[in-house]
């Protein structure tokens, strides 16, 4: 990528290495990491007379899918690598 955004050149020649039977979601917000399925392509000029090109999510209430899988956060570098805290010995009903 020579730009600062990803152009749909960028975008098909990362696709291409791909299964193309594969669905493909969205990752949305790196601070609450949902996955969104997608279900438009828009074609639109701006103001600036660019041509930009919109993946849209759908419009259902299953559009959203929930929280994204930590691997796939992880992976996009949204978030670190984390290990469960150690477990503590549990105490005992009588306080002790």
């Amino acid at each position: 990528m020579t730009s600062p955004e990803m152009t749909v050149g960028d975008l098909i020649d990362l696709l291409s290495g791909f299964d193309r039977s594969a669905p493909v979601r969205q990752a949305m917000n790196p601070f609450f990491p949902m996955a969104h399925r997608l279900a438009q392509v828009v074609q639109f000029v701006d103001e600036f007379g660019q041509t930009v090109v919109y993946l849209a999510e759908g419009r259902d209430a299953d559009a959203q899918l929930g929280h994204l899988p930590s691997e796939v956060a992880v992976a996009l570098t949204w978030r670190g690598p984390v290990q469960a805290p150690p477990r503590r010995p549990r105490r005992s009903a009588g306080g002790n």
